[in-house]
């Protein structure tokens, strides 16, 4: 279980194998249903609710999956959570190139540090309907363990890429033709007036600093999402949020507020 340990907790050891621990039965249903390679499934021998997984563990047999029968407590030694649930899987990295994003609409993290937050975008963005999310250089692992199970099965439907320095990754995207938009916590446009047509590129910076003004005043716009109570900001994974709902929304009405939302 040494490899499992080191998959879980380093990052080193995650890029060097290019394969991560996905923990939980939804997890692990979100990675067969995306149809990925899963190298081998473990779950807890011991579990009262082993009997549950039963028809998620028949899935992976008939695909071919490996199943391995942990004894108790070694799943508990393995994950990072105080009550570990009694299914993991090890699976191939999934996250794609740069230049597979051509159009659409798709977030873009600068800086954002916190695997949770990242998790929570991705959930987000797959429920409004988003077409990818970018990770720059400098953001928390994609496949973090607390990433994966924040995600809640979204990595797995939701094209991802990371990677690229800020610069480069507004630079790909403004040559292929998209706008370019700082997401601030203050002092711009108010996001619901905004002209949001794709293909469109939504830029969020880090928790507590937000995006650099230089590298803000690079893209196309800004917007803002209005505060009116005594918040002085609302955490990056809530303004992504709002603004992702925002644009499904507008897609729904359609009309002149279609949103053309596929890559």
């Amino acid at each position: 279980m040494t490899r499992l340990r080191r998959l879980s907790a380093k990052r080193s050891q995650r890029d060097r194998d290019r394969v991560f621990v996905a923990e939980g039965a939804k997890v692990v249903e979100a990675a067969l249903d995306g149809d990925v390679a899963i190298e081998a499934i473990y779950c807890d021998t011991g579990s009262s609710g082993l009997s549950a997984l039963e028809p998620l563990l028949e899935r992976a047999r008939a695909r071919g999956v490996r199943i391995h029968g942990l004894e108790s407590g070694v799943i508990e030694r393995v994950s990072d959570t105080v009550t570990p649930q009694p299914i993991l899987a090890v699976v191939p990295f999934i996250d794609r190139p740069m230049a597979s994003i051509t159009a659409g609409v798709v977030l873009v993290l600068v800086d954002v540090r916190d695997p949770g937050n990242i998790g929570a975008v991705l959930r987000s963005a797959d429920a409004a309907g988003i077409d990818a999310v970018i990770l720059s250089d400098g953001c928390a692992d994609l496949y973090n363990p607390k990433t994966v199970r924040a995600s809640a099965g979204s990595l797995f439907h939701l094209p991802t890429v990371r990677g690229g320095a800020p610069e480069e990754v507004l630079s790909h995207l403004e040559a292929s033709g998209f706008v370019t938009c700082a997401t601030l916590a203050r002092g711009a446009q108010d996001y619901a007036d905004a002209e949001l047509s794709a293909p469109l590129a939504l830029f969020f910076g880090n928790e507590a600093k937000g995006l650099e003004a230089e590298f803000a005043n690079r893209c196309s716009t800004s917007i803002s999402v209005p505060i009116a109570g005594g918040a002085e900001s609302l955490n990056v994974a809530m303004a992504a949020t709002v603004i992702a709902f925002e644009l499904a929304r507008r897609r729904r009405r359609g009309g002149r507020e279609a949103l053309s939302m596929n890559v």
